[in-house]
C-alpha cells in the first residue's frame, strides 16, 4: 500500500498539512517527564511535555493546516477481527488519565484542531487525512513515534519524531528498516508488533524479514516460496501461513475512514486550518496548571501589546487634527491591538475598601449575611509563612469588596492598618456561628493563624464539594468556574508576571488586585451555589454524608496536624547521607566491573547498549520510540537471573533515597518551629486517599533496611514518645464485610491470622500445620485478588506456573464463594451505573467501565473491585483522625497527631499520657464504624518513628 501521488503542484509549492499522533506522544511525554504537579497536587507532566512538543512543531514546521489526533475511548474494528489485539497493554495510569481532558483543552487553545473518532485508531484517522490531503495538493508531515506509520511515507508524506529528532522520508525509511515504505506492512507482518500484541512469525526478526523480502520481493512472494525456505525460521513461517493474512490486515492502516461526522465540511481542508493562539485562554490555563515560565512569556507579550497600543493612542492624540476630524467622535482602537488578549471584560462590581466608613459598611453586610465567601491574598504560597496582603468578601455573585492591607508600591493609596482591621474582623472570623465558604480553606486557615486568628464557621469548601461530587476532575477555582459557570477571571500572572520578573502581590496595583481577589470570592460563592444543590440532591445522600461528616472535619484536623509538624534530627540524616554516598561509590564500581567497562548509570541509552547489545540480555519490553526499556519493572524481571540489573536496581534505590530524603529533608525544616510541616493534599486521589507533599512522607521506602532507617530521623521531643497506630489488614477486613463470606468473617471474628487461615483453606491443612511458605502464598493471594490480580500476575508474584496459580485462585474461590460473588456482582453493578461506592457513600467514577476498550475496561473492572475497599479504608482513617482529635480536645490532652501515612496515625505523646494513649487510641480507631468484623488498630511506641514500629 502506498498513498496516491498528485501530479501537480510540485512538492515545494504545496501547502503543508501537519498531523500529530497525539496518542503516541501522550504516553511518551508522561513517562519522559518527572512527576510534575501544580499547586493543588494534580499531575501535569504529560501536559507539559505535549505543550512543549506542539510549541516546537509550530515554530519549526510552518504549516497552513494541522490536526492533533487522539485515540478515542472504546474498542475499534480491529478488536472485532482479533480479540487479543492490544489485550496485554496495561491500563492507563490514573495520573495520565487525569491529564487527558486538560491536554485536549490546551491543544485547542494552541490553535490545533483536535480529532478523536470512536471505533478507529488515531493511526487510521491519520492515514485517511494523509490520503485526502495529498490528493488535494498538500505535502504532509506526520509527527509520531509509531513505526507502523512508516507505511504512509511517499514523496509527499514525511514522518518526524520530535523525541529523537528523526526524520523519515523514503530514503530514511529504507535506511531505518531495510525496506521501502511500500514494504513496511509486509515487514511488520513478518516480525509482528509486540506493542499491539500482533504476532509475527516466531523467531523471525528484522534481519530475517528484510532478507526474505529482498529475495522474494513481497510478503506474497515469501508465502509462495515458504515450502523452500529452510531451517527453523522456514518451519515457523509455514506454521504461521494461516495467521499471516490476519496479521497483515491488523497491521495495515486504513485510508478510507469516514471522517465526515467529525470534521465540518469534510473533505474541505479549510476547517483544518491552524488557528491563532487563544492567548487569554492559554494564560488562564498556564495559571491553573502552574506553568510559570510560559505564563511569564505570554504575560510579557500581552503587556507589550498593551504598551504598544497605549503608545499609538498617545501619538494619535498628540497629532494635530483638522477641525471637524471624525476621530474626535469615533476613536477606534489601533488595528494592531488584540483587544481580547490585552484585557478581559469586567464582569462584576468590586469595591476597594480604603476608609473606615467603607469598612464599617461591609462589616455590617457580612455580619448580616447568611453566608460569606472569604479569600486571602498573601505574600507566599507556603501556608506556614504566608502573611496577609489583602482580603476579599462576597455575599452575592458579581459583587465583592477588596480590603487592601499591605500594598507597598510607590504611589499606592493609603490603606487601613493591618492590625487594626484584623482586630475588627477577629470576632467575626472566630465566630463559629458566622457561616463562611472558601476555596481550599485549609490554606486560608493557616494564613489567619499566622496572624493569631483561629477561623471558625467554615461551612463549605468548594474544592471539597467538587472533590466529593466529581473526584476524577480538576478542583481548582479556575477549573470550577469554567466548568460550572462558564467564566474565567484574571489570573495571578495577569497581575504579577512570572519567573524571575514576577512581582510580589504587595506590588500589584490596588484596583487590579481588587478585581482579581473580588472575582475569587464571588466566583467561589457562585460555584458553591451551583454545587451545593447537586450535593444536596436525594440521590446524593451518601456523597453529602462524606462531604459533611468526613471531608470537612478532616480538613480541620489536617490543618492542625500540618501546623504542629514533626520534629526532625538533621544530624541522623547527615550520617545516613554520608553512608549512602560511600555505598553508591561501591555499587557504581561494581556495575562497571559487571559491565566490563565504565558507563553512565543514569543514561538509559548507554545502559540499553550494555544490557541488550553487549551482554545480549533478553528485551522484555520497548519504549514508545522502539528502544529496549530499562525501567524498574524490566530490571526487576532481569535481576532474578542476571547480576548487573540487580546491582543497578540497588544503585537506583539508594540514589533516590539519598536525593529525595537524606539530603533534602533537612533543608525543609521550618527555621521558626524547627519542625517539618508537610502539606496533606485532600483533593487528589479519586479513592479519597490523602497525598503528602513538601515533603512526601508517604513515599519513604520501608522495604529496605536503608529506607526504614530514614524514619529514625523523625523524633519525639524531650519528655515525649512517638506512637504509631496502624489499622491491621484493613482492606481484607473491608472485603470480609462487603463480601459477607462466612469463612472470611469467621477468621476475623475468631482472631485468627487471616493469611494462615486462608492457607489452611486453600491448601487443605490444619491451621496449626500451615508452613511459612504456604502463609506467604496465601498472603499474596489475599492481597492480589482484592487488587484484581489474575492467574498470570499471581504466577509472576509467586514465581510459579500460570496453571498452578490458576488452581490456587480456583481453590480460593471454592473456599470463599462470597468473595467471588462480590467480585462478579460489583463488576456488573459498576458496568451498569459507571461508578462504585464506599461503605460510607463516597462515589468513585470509573471512566472506562462502560465505554473503554478491552484492556481499559478490564482495568476499570479491577478498579471497581478494589476501589470500594481502598476508598472505605480512606474513609476509616479520616474518621479515626476526627475521633482521635475530638477525644484529645474533649479531655484536654497534650498528645498531638503529627503524621498520617496510609493506614497509620503517628502521634507525639507526653510520657505522662502514654498509658492513656496505648488504651484510648486503638479503641477510638476501632470504634469509628461497626463492620461485620472487628476493626483492629495496633500501636507501637518509641523515641523515633522507626522504633515505634
Amino acid at each position: 500500500m502506498n498513498l496516491p501521488a498528485a501530479a501537480t503542484p510540485a512538492p515545494a509549492d504545496r501547502p503543508t498539512m501537519l498531523l500529530v499522533d497525539g496518542s503516541s506522544y501522550l504516553y511518551r511525554a508522561f513517562h519522559a517527564m518527572p512527576d510534575l504537579r501544580n499547586a493543588e497536587g494534580a499531575p501535569t507532566g504529560a501536559i507539559y511535555g505535549l505543550i512543549n512538543m506542539l510549541r516546537r512543531l509550530r515554530e519549526q514546521i510552518p504549516s497552513e493546516h494541522a490536526v492533533c489526533v487522539f485515540d478515542a475511548k472504546g474498542p475499534t474494528f480491529r478488536n472485532t477481527w482479533y480479540d487479543q489485539y492490544k489485550a496485554h497493554r496495561p491500563p492507563m495510569p490514573d495520573d495520565l488519565r487525569l491529564q487527558i481532558e486538560p491536554i485536549h483543552e490546551v491543544v485547542r487553545l494552541m490553535g490545533w484542531p483536535v480529532l478523536e473518532v470512536p471505533g478507529i485508531e488515531a493511526d487510521d484517522a491519520i492515514g485517511t487525512l494523509c490520503k485526502v490531503a495529498v490528493e488535494r495538493g498538500h505535502r504532509v508531515v506526520v509527527s509520531t513515534g509509531d513505526k507502523d506509520l512508516a507505511q504512509l511515507v511517499n514523496e509527499h508524506v514525511t514522518l518526524i519524531n520530535t523525541m529523537t529528532n528523526e526524520t523519515l522520508d523514503i530514503p530514511g525509511v529504507v535506511a531505518k528498516f531495510g525496506v521501502p515504505p511500500e514494504r513496511i506492512i509486509d515487514y511488520l507482518t513478518l516480525i509482528g508488533d509486540a506493542v499491539d500484541n500482533v504476532p509475527g512469525v516466531e523467531k523471525v526478526g528484522p534481519k530475517t524479514a528484510v532478507k526474505w523480502l529482498a529475495e522474494h520481493d513481497s510478503l506474497d512472494g515469501v508465502i509462495a516460496a515458504s515450502a523452500s525456505i529452510k531451517g527453523v525460521a522456514g518451519e515457523n513461517l509455514r506454521k504461521a501461513l494461516d495467521w499471516l493474512p490476519m496479521g497483515r490486515k491488523l497491521i495495515t492502516v486504513k485510508l478510507d475512514c469516514d471522517l465526515a461526522p467529525h470534521i465540518a465540511d469534510w473533505p474541505v481542508m479549510d476547517t483544518l486550518a491552524l488557528r491563532p493562539l487563544d492567548k487569554p485562554g492559554l494564560l488562564d490555563f498556564y495559571v491553573r496548571y502552574g506553568f510559570k515560565s510560559w505564563r511569564f512569556e505570554l504575560e510579557k507579550e500581552l503587556l507589550a501589546v498593551v504598551a504598544n497600543a497605549a503608545a499609538q493612542a498617545a501619538a494619535q492624540a498628540a497629532a494635530p487634527k483638522p477641525i471637524g476630524h471624525m476621530d474626535d467622535l469615533f476613536a477606534d482602537p489601533p488595528p494592531e491591538v488584540d483587544t481580547a488578549a490585552a484585557a478581559l471584560p469586567e464582569t462584576g462590581r468590586y469595591d476597594t475598601v480604603l476608609t473606615r466608613e467603607a469598612l464599617d459598611g461591609w462589616l455590617a453586610t457580612i455580619r448580616g449575611a447568611e453566608l460569606v465567601a472569604l479569600d486571602t491574598e498573601t505574600d507566599s504560597l507556603d501556608p506556614m509563612r504566608a502573611r496577609i496582603v489583602g482580603l476579599s468578601f462576597a455575599v452575592r455573585p458579581q459583587e465583592a469588596c477588596y480590603l487592601p492591607l499591605a500594598h507597598d508600591y510607590a504611589g499606592a493609596p493609603a490603606q487601613l492598618p493591618l492590625d487594626e482591621v484584623l482586630a475588627l474582623l477577629k470576632p467575626w472570623l472566630e465566630d463559629a456561628g458566622a457561616a463562611k465558604v472558601g476555596q481550599n480553606i485549609k490554606y486560608d486557615t493557616h494564613v489567619f493563624a499566622n496572624h493569631g486568628i483561629t477561623v471558625r464557621g467554615y461551612r463549605h469548601d468548594t474544592m471539597l464539594e467538587s472533590y466529593v461530587l466529581e473526584a476524577h476532575k480538576p478542583h481548582g477555582l479556575e477549573s470550577l468556574a469554567q466548568r460550572h459557570l462558564g467564566r474565567s477571571g484574571l489570573s495571578y500572572e495577569d497581575l504579577c508576571g512570572k519567573g524571575v520578573h514576577q512581582i510580589p502581590f504587595s506590588q500589584v496595583d490596588v484596583e487590579r488586585a481588587a478585581r482579581y481577589s473580588g472575582e475569587d470570592s464571588e466566583m467561589t460563592l457562585q460555584v458553591h451555589q451551583t454545587l451545593w444543590p447537586d450535593l444536596s440532591a436525594p440521590d446524593h445522600a451518601g456523597m453529602r454524608h462524606v462531604y459533611e461528616h468526613i471531608e470537612m472535619p478532616t480538613s480541620v484536623v489536617l490543618a492542625r496536624m500540618e501546623r504542629h509538624g514533626v520534629l526532625l534530627d538533621a544530624a541522623v540524616l547527615a550520617r545516613q547521607s554520608q553512608e549512602l554516598s560511600e555505598r553508591l561509590v561501591v555499587l557504581e564500581a561494581k556495575a562497571h566491573e559487571l559491565a566490563g567497562q565504565p558507563f553512565n548509570l543514569g543514561s538509559p541509552k548507554q545502559l540499553g547498549e550494555i544490557l541488550f547489545v553487549k551482554q545480549g540480555l533478553p528485551v522484555k519490553k520497548k519504549t514508545a520510540s522502539g528502544a529496549p526499556s530499562t525501567d524498574e519493572e524490566v530490571l526487576q524481571e532481569l535481576a532474578a537471573d542476571y547480576p548487573l540489573p540487580a546491582c543497578l536496581l540497588e544503585y537506583r534505590g539508594l540514589a533516590k533515597l539519598k536525593s529525595t530524603y537524606t539530603d533534602k529533608l533537612p533543608l525543609m525544616v521550618n527555621a521558626v518551629t524547627g519542625r517539618i510541616h508537610t502539606n496533606y493534599a485532600q483533593a487528589v486521589a479519586v479513592t479519597g486517599r490523602l497525598a503528602s507533599n513538601e515533603p512526601n512522607l508517604q513515599n519513604i521506602p520501608i522495604r529496605t533496611a536503608e529506607g526504614r532507617r530514614v524514619r529514625e530521623a523523625f523524633i519525639a521531643p524531650h519528655g515525649h514518645r512517638l506512637m504509631s497506630a496502624d489499622y491491621s489488614q484493613i482492606e481484607l477486613r473491608i472485603m470480609a464485610h462487603l463480601s459477607d463470606d462466612p469463612a472470611l468473617l469467621r477468621a476475623f471474628a475468631e482472631g485468627h491470622d487471616v493469611h494462615r487461615a486462608t492457607a489452611s483453606e486453600v491448601f487443605g491443612v490444619p491451621l496449626a500445620e500451615v508452613s511459612s511458605e504456604q502463609r506467604r502464598y496465601a498472603k499474596t493471594i489475599n492481597f492480589g485478588l482484592i487488587y484484581g490480580m489474575g492467574a498470570f500476575g499471581l504466577a509472576q508474584s509467586l514465581g510459579i506456573e500460570v496453571k498452578a496459580a490458576r488452581d490456587y485462585i480456583d481453590r480460593y474461590f471454592a473456599r470463599y464463594p462470597g468473595v467471588k460473588r462480590y467480585m462478579d456482582e460489583t463488576r456488573t453493578l459498576a458496568g451498569a451505573q459507571g461508578y462504585v461506592e464506599t461503605i460510607f457513600g463516597r462515589r468513585i467514577t470509573l471512566i472506562d467501565i462502560q465505554g473503554g476498550s478491552g484492556p481499559r475496561k478490564a482495568a476499570a473492572e479491577r478498579q471497581a473491585i478494589n476501589a470500594p475497599m481502598q476508598g472505605t479504608a480512606s474513609d476509616l482513617i479520616k474518621l479515626a483522625m476526627i475521633a482521635v482529635q475530638g477525644a484529645l480536645d474533649a479531655e484536654g490532652r497534650a498528645t498531638r497527631m503529627v503524621m498520617q501515612v496510609h493506614d497509620e496515625l503517628v502521634l507525639e505523646v507526653p510520657e505522662a499520657e502514654l498509658d492513656w494513649a496505648r488504651e484510648a487510641i486503638p479503641r477510638l480507631m476501632a470504634g469509628v464504624a461497626a463492620l461485620k468484623v472487628p476493626l483492629l488498630a495496633e500501636v507501637g511506641v518509641g523515641l523515633n518513628w522507626d522504633e515505634a514500629h
